[in-house]
């Protein structure tokens, strides 16, 4: 029996919260990985699939790869989860399009 297989299994990126204070602090756990940002919008990729944070003057206050853990400051106008089947895709057409 090998004691190294179990703990390779176990990720700690699946447990996905979203926890916004005052529109102005966002912490989101369970990022996979952070697919584009700018001080308007970041679209992450979740566990629960992808997520679109919209607002202005967004910043990076904390990013911790390792525990898929990021913090966001700026005013917060808009969360949506985009569907895995319109991918990313679908978000970065809506953006030309507006």
């Amino acid at each position: 029996m090998s004691f190294n297989e179990e703990p390779m299994m176990q990720r700690p990126q699946s447990h996905h919260e979203v926890v916004m204070k005052g529109r102005k602090n966002l912490e989101i756990t369970g990022v996979k990985e952070v697919e584009s940002f700018d001080n308007e919008e970041f679209l992450l990729e979740t566990s629960m699939g992808f997520l679109s944070v919209r607002g202005h003057e967004l910043h990076i206050k904390n990013l911790d790869v390792n525990d898929g853990i990021i913090s966001i400051e700026g005013k917060v106008d808009d969360l949506v989860y985009v569907d895995q089947t319109q991918g990313k895709t679908k978000s970065f057409m809506g953006k030309l399009f507006k």
